[in-house]
């Protein structure tokens, strides 16, 4: 199974006005955002730089600036930008004291993200920063074994289903997710023929699912 049957990523932004009460909505709906794209691990550290950045253009730039979060893929790369109109606030790294409550905004986006920048445009400014992930491609999933192993059994089930040469070997992600769905109904059939319980194993399945994947977000 190649990318035609992983997560399309779309660029997308949102304007809104710099004030303290947005960043909670703004965290939120990055939040969901990073889940429906399959980047779950990364929503700890991309909320953090953005509240920083946030936080940055209300105290620099002035409460109710009209400013854009945008964010996007940089190759494998989560990209966010913060877009706002003020050309001459830059952000700098400040070397503020250990117990300062202020001034360390940029130093713990520095030290949560692999890259960030400013970008001068001629009506605005674009403050960015990048995060790693394990994509292996833009669309693509995270290199893991949980899911090298799904996509060998979901490209055998494909092999299985297909009808006549036209049939393309590409899935669409609509037709994965089908057969995924088949073929934990086939393996919960399978239990029950051998005396298993089958909800009992769908409910440690689902356990462990969730165990791998907190520890992934570690």
């Amino acid at each position: 199974m190649d990318c035609s049957a992983c997560t399309p990523r779309k660029p997308w932004d949102l304007p809104f006005l710099a004030e303290p009460e947005e960043v909670a909505a703004l965290r939120r709906v990055l939040r969901i955002h990073l889940g429906l794209w399959g980047l779950s691990e990364l929503t700890e550290a991309a909320q953090l730089c953005l509240s920083e950045l946030v936080s940055n253009v209300i105290t620099h730039v002035g409460r109710g600036t009209p400013t854009t979060l945008a964010v996007s893929m940089s190759g494998t790369r989560l990209r966010m930008e913060i877009h706002d109109p003020d050309t001459k606030a830059l952000p700098a790294l400040d070397k503020a004291a250990e117990d300062a409550e202020t001034g360390r905004g940029m130093a713990l986006v520095a030290a949560h993200s692999d890259h960030w920048g400013v970008q001068l445009l001629p009506d605005r400014k674009v403050t960015w920063v990048e995060l790693a992930t394990a994509l292996n491609a833009p669309d693509g999933h995270s290199r893991n074994v949980h899911v090298s192993r799904a996509e060998s059994v979901l490209r055998g089930y494909d092999k299985q289903q297909a009808v006549g040469p036209e049939r393309s070997s590409r899935l669409s992600a609509t037709a994965a997710e089908e057969t995924a769905i088949e073929a934990i109904a086939d393996l919960l059939h399978w239990l029950r023929a051998h005396g298993r319980d089958a909800d009992e194993a769908l409910d440690r399945a689902q356990a462990q699912f969730e165990a791998d994947a907190e520890r992934t977000a570690r």
